[in-house]
């Protein structure tokens, strides 16, 4: 009986020390958080924190650090929901009906985590039908009216003698497009200046009244702005007109969809919050955390 009594004393003390770290003794001090019976380690969050907020991430505060850590810890959730149900499926495919099971180890790769976690919803989130397409473009037709445009191309110098010397070759017939990719400093001179098709509510005012008096394949005199001198031309003048619904359904479709996906992505986030345990180590982390994972009990503790 003594020797049955010596083994049991320190089974005892092993099952104070899980009953222990169950109630929020991290095993690592990096720890920040465990999920599922699994920790997280502040690196993983910085690395987080990082590929989110780039060089703003030095200077975020704790209330903007609380959504942050929110956001990594719903993913890790959905990460897991994602390849729970990759495994489920895969089962049921072979005719298998296992218990679900998460899986004990995640990808550490950010980008394969999120591809799971799309995949995930994609299958979750049905396309619209031709019926609710149309239904949206009638509920919706003033979206779909576009004003009066203009196909804009630019040239834009540093100076003004450049500025002159240019508007005097295109007088004398220089191909616009041509000058463009050999003199212009804007981004679209690869393009030959192309700006795209333009409303007088897409340009800023110093400019819109000139362009639109443009006729088509007229060009401007010289502009002087803050950062520049500028020379229009105006390639084509597009009527105001409203899409048809054959032409609208694209981006109908694709609001749709974006919509649902928003709406099924925060039921996917509530579910998984009930589905798994999740556990915050506040006191290691750096900063004052007031998110939706703080334990209510957590803000009376000294």
């Amino acid at each position: 009986m003594r020797r049955s009594r010596a083994w049991a004393l320190p089974a005892v003390l092993l099952a104070l020390a899980l009953e222990a770290c169950s109630r929020g003794t991290p095993a690592s001090p990096d720890a920040i958080a465990r999920v599922a019976g699994s920790e997280l380690l502040y690196g993983q969050f910085q690395r987080y924190v990082a590929g989110t907020a780039g060089d703003l991430s030095g200077v975020l505060d704790s209330a903007v650090l609380s959504q942050l850590f929110d956001q990594f810890l719903d993913e890790e959730l959905l990460a897991r929901m994602a390849f729970e149900r990759r495994e489920e499926n895969a089962a049921a495919a072979d005719g298998e009906t296992p218990e679900p099971a998460a899986p004990t180890s995640l990808p550490e790769s950010p980008s394969l985590r999120r591809r799971a976690i799309e995949t995930l919803l994609d299958r979750e989130v049905a396309e619209a039908s031709d019926a609710e397409i149309a239904a949206y473009y009638r509920e919706h037709a003033q979206e779909f009216v576009r004003p009066e445009r203009v196909r804009l191309r630019q040239i834009l110098v540093e100076d003004r003698a450049t500025a002159n010397r240019v508007a005097a070759e295109l007088a004398a017939g220089s191909d616009f497009a041509a000058s463009a990719r050999g003199v212009s400093r804007d981004p679209s001179a690869s393009l030959g200046g192309f700006q795209g098709e333009l409303a007088k509510s897409d340009l800023p005012k110093a400019f819109a009244e000139v362009i639109f008096a443009l006729k088509p394949g007229e060009t401007s005199g010289v502009i002087q702005a803050e950062y520049g001198f500028h020379i229009f031309r105006v390639d084509a003048r597009l009527p105001a007109e409203t899409m048809s619904l054959d032409a609208a359904s694209e981006e109908i479709r694709n609001r749709l969809r974006g919509a649902r996906a928003d709406r099924r992505l925060a039921e996917l986030v509530a579910e998984a919050r009930g589905r798994y345990n999740v556990e915050v180590y506040v006191r290691n982390l750096p900063f004052d955390y007031r998110g939706a994972y703080l334990d209510p009990d957590a803000a009376s503790k000294p």
